[in-house]
C-alpha cells in the first residue's frame, strides 16, 4: 500500500511538473484563447419635449473607444498606438485613465468619446494589433442648435471625482451636470445595461453569454414654448442686446421662455469638453456661463415702483387718488433729489405717476411707507430672496430692511437710502428671474406662484401631469383696489403718454413698466472713464398681457441697452408670437423699433441690423 501511495504520488507529481514546465506554453494560449467580457450598455436619457409635444432635446448615436486594461500586454504602448493612429493627444488618452486607474481592471475605460468615423475606421482596421481596444456605438445627447435655451436645459458630462466619492454615481456615469439635466438627472437618466461575451485572443466576439437591455429615461414635457423661446432669443440678436428674460403663466407659474444671452453649446459637453474650449468659456468678458436669469443681479430701476405702489395702497399709506406735485425734484432729509424729467410732471396721482415713472411721486411715496414695510412687500410679491424655480444655483435678490443692513454691514440703516431704493437704486439688487414672478403676482391679484419648468412625464404609459411645486407661501389676494390702479398705471405706460410705447400691440392691452438702471453711479462713471469697462445703462421692461384677465406676465432685461423702452420690443415680439400660434396663424418676424422722438436715423438702422450697440450709436432720449 505504501510503494502504491509513492508511485501515484510521484506520477501526480510528474503530471504536474510537466504541464506546468514543458507545456506551458501551449496551455497559456489555450487559456488565453477565450476570455469573458461585460460590456456596459449605456440607457438613452429621457427625451424633452415642449408644452405643443415638440421635441427639444433627444439623442443621437456616437462611438466611443475604450481600453481593456484585463487584456493588455502592454498598456504603454496601446496607448502611444492608439494615439498615433487616431490622432488624439497621447496626454489626453493618459489623463482619461490615471482619473479610472482606481476601477476594476475587467471594467473597459472610454477615452475618446464621441469618436470621428475616421477614428473608427482606423482602430477597427487595425484590429488585430488592439485586441484590448473596444468601439462601441452609444446613445450621446444632441442639442438643438444656436445654442438655444442652453442655460434652461444645461448639460450632461462623465461624473466627477466629488459625486463617485460620495456615492452618488458609478465612475464612469454621464449625469447632468447643470440646469434641467442636473435638477431631474434622476428621472432623465434611465438605467444602463450590460452585455456578456466570450472573446478570443484576438478580441474577437465567439459568443454572447448574457445581454441585459438598457432602459431609456422618462420623457420629459416642458412648459416651455419652443416658437416663443425662439422669437425671444432671435429678438435679443436682432436688437444687437445680451440679457435674460423670463415670461410665465400668472396663474400656475408655468414657465413658457427662459433666456439667458450669451449662451453656449451645450452640445461641447456631450463627449467631454476639451481644455481650449473650456477655458476660453472661462474667460470670455461675457461671460456666457452664467445664467443672467437667476444668478445675475441688477438694480431694478425704475420697476421698483410697483413695489412703492403695491406696499402704500396695502398698508393704506395711500389710495390711488394720492396726489403729488413734482417740479422737477424735492428736498428729503436735507439732499436734493432730482426727478428724471428736468420741468417736473406737475401733480399727478397714483395712475399717472406710474404712467409717467415720476420719481418725486415715488420718494414720496418711499418715504412714507418705510424700508422695512418696502422690503415685506417685495417678499410677499416674489421680487426678494429666491423665486424657488427648479433650477440649480439660483441666488437671492435683494431689496434691504433695518434688519438686513444690520446683519450685513454692522451699520444702521438711514432714512435717506429709502428714497434712493423707492425708484430701484441703491442697495436694491434683484434677478430678472425674481422681476417676472413679481409680475405674475401682481398680474393674477397677488397670489404668489412658484415658476416650475416641467408640466407632465412619460413612463410608457402616456403623460401623466406633474403637480406644480409645494407653494411655501400663505395664500394672499391683494385689494380690488390696489389690483385695479396698478394694472391701469401700466396700461397707461404702454398705450398713454408713457415709456413703454414700443411695447403696443393694437387689440391686446399690453400693460408694463420700462425701468433704466445704472450700472454705477454718476460719479463712479466719470472716475472711470478710459477704462474700457462698459457702464451703460441696464434696461427693463416688465409686463402682462392682457390687463384685464393676464395670460402672459413676465420680465426682459437688456444689459446696457440705456434704457428701458429699448427692451420693451423684445417682449413685443415675444406676445406676437404667442398669440399668433395660439390663434393659428403664421408667426410673425421681427421688424426695425420705431424711433424714438429726437433719436438719430443712424442709431434705429444699427440696432435694427443687430450689430453690437456702443456708447457711439446709442440713443439718448429722456425717460425711465
Amino acid at each position: 500500500m505504501q510503494g502504491t501511495v509513492a508511485v501515484c504520488f510521484v506520477v501526480l507529481v510528474g503530471s504536474f511538473w510537466f504541464l506546468q514546465i514543458p507545456q506551458h506554453d501551449l496551455y497559456l494560449e489555450k487559456a488565453e484563447s477565450n476570455h469573458q467580457r461585460t460590456l456596459p450598455l449605456r440607457a438613452p436619457r429621457g427625451v424633452m419635449f415642449d408644452r405643443q409635444g415638440r421635441v427639444l432635446v433627444e439623442n443621437r448615436s456616437a462611438f466611443s473607444i475604450s481600453i481593456l486594461r484585463e487584456h493588455s500586454k502592454n498598456l504603454d504602448r496601446t496607448v502611444r498606438s492608439l494615439a498615433e493612429v487616431t490622432g488624439a493627444p497621447e496626454d489626453q488618452l493618459r489623463e482619461a485613465i490615471d482619473r479610472h486607474k482606481y476601477e476594476p481592471a475587467y471594467r473597459p475605460i472610454v477615452v475618446l468619446t464621441d469618436a470621428t468615423l475616421a477614428q473608427v475606421a482606423a482602430v477597427t482596421a487595425r484590429r488585430l494589433e488592439f485586441p484590448d481596444v473596444v468601439v462601441q456605438e452609444v446613445p450621446t445627447r444632441q442639442y438643438p442648435s444656436n445654442a438655444l435655451a442652453a442655460h434652461l436645459f444645461g448639460y450632461v458630462g462623465e461624473a466627477s471625482q466629488e459625486q463617485v466619492s460620495q456615492g452618488v454615481f458609478p465612475m464612469g456615469a454621464i449625469v447632468g451636470q447643470q440646469g434641467i439635466e442636473k435638477i431631474y438627472n434622476t428621472m432623465l437618466m434611465g438605467q444602463d445595461g450590460a452585455r456578456h461575451v466570450m472573446v478570443n485572443s484576438m478580441g474577437r466576439e465567439i459568443q454572447k453569454l448574457e445581454e441585459v437591455p438598457p432602459v431609456e429615461g422618462r420623457r420629459v414635457q416642458l412648459t416651455i414654448d419652443l416658437a416663443m423661446q425662439k422669437a425671444a432669443e432671435d429678438a435679443f440678436k436682432f436688437y444687437g442686446y445680451h440679457g435674460a428674460a423670463m415670461i410665465m403663466e400668472p396663474k400656475t407659474g408655468e414657465v413658457m421662455t427662459f433666456v439667458s444671452t450669451p449662451a453656449y453649446d451645450p452640445n461641447a459637453f456631450t463627449g467631454g469638453i476639451d481644455r481650449v474650449t473650456w477655458q476660453s468659456l472661462n474667460t470670455d468678458e461675457l461671460k456666457p456661463l452664467q445664467d443672467r436669469a437667476i444668478q445675475g443681479r441688477y438694480s431694478p430701476g425704475s420697476t421698483f415702483k410697483l413695489i412703492v405702489a403695491t406696499a402704500a395702497l396695502e398698508e393704506g399709506v395711500a389710495t390711488p387718488d394720492f396726489k403729488v406735485h413734482c417740479s422737477g425734484g424735492a428736498v428729503f432729509y436735507g439732499r436734493y433729489f432730482k426727478c428724471h424729467l428736468k420741468g417736473g410732471h406737475g401733480t399727478v396721482d397714483m395712475r399717472h405717476a406710474i404712467e409717467k415713472s415720476c420719481n418725486v411721486y415715488f420718494y414720496t411715496l418711499g418715504n412714507m411707507v418705510g424700508i422695512d414695510r418696502l422690503h415685506l412687500w417685495a417678499e410677499r410679491l416674489g421680487l426678494a430672496g429666491k423665486t424657488g424655480i427648479d433650477l440649480p444655483n439660483e441666488i437671492d435678490s435683494i431689496v434691504p430692511s433695518t434688519e438686513w443692513k444690520k446683519r450685513h454691514t454692522g451699520e444702521r440703516w438711514y432714512p435717506g437710502e429709502t428714497i434712493s431704493v423707492s425708484i430701484g437704486q441703491g442697495q436694491v439688487s434683484v434677478t430678472p428671474a425674481s422681476m417676472a414672478t413679481m409680475m405674475a403676482t401682481l398680474a393674477n391679484g397677488g397670489t404668489r406662484v412658484i415658476p416650475h419648468l416641467v408640466r407632465a412625464v412619460d413612463e410608457g404609459k402616456g403623460w401623466q401631469p406633474v403637480p406644480p411645486p409645494a407653494n411655501p407661501f400663505k395664500p394672499m389676494l391683494l385689494k380690488p383696489t390696489t389690483v385695479q390702479a396698478i394694472h391701469d398705471g401700466l396700461w397707461l405706460v404702454v398705450n398713454g403718454a408713457g415709456t413703454g410705447g414700443r411695447g403696443r400691440i393694437p387689440g391686446r392691452d399690453v400693460a408694463g413698466k420700462t425701468g433704466t438702471a445704472q450700472v454705477i453711479s454718476i460719479e463712479g462713471k466719470e472716475r472711470a472713464r478710459g477704462s474700457g469697462k462698459d457702464l451703460r445703462d441696464h434696461g427693463w421692461f416688465v409686463f402682462m398681457v392682457p390687463r384685464d384677465n393676464p395670460e402672459l406676465a413676465g420680465a426682459v432685461f437688456a444689459e446696457h441697452a440705456e434704457h428701458g423702452y429699448l427692451a420693451a420690443p423684445i417682449a413685443r415680439h415675444i406676445i406676437e408670437t404667442y398669440y399668433a400660434e395660439k390663434e393659428g396663424r403664421p408667426l410673425p418676424s421681427l421688424q426695425a423699433p420705431t424711433p424714438a422722438p429726437g433719436t438719430p436715423a443712424r442709431t434705429v438702422a444699427t440696432v435694427a441690423s443687430g450689430a453690437p450697440r456702443t456708447a457711439a450709436t446709442a440713443a439718448r432720449p429722456g425717460g425711465n
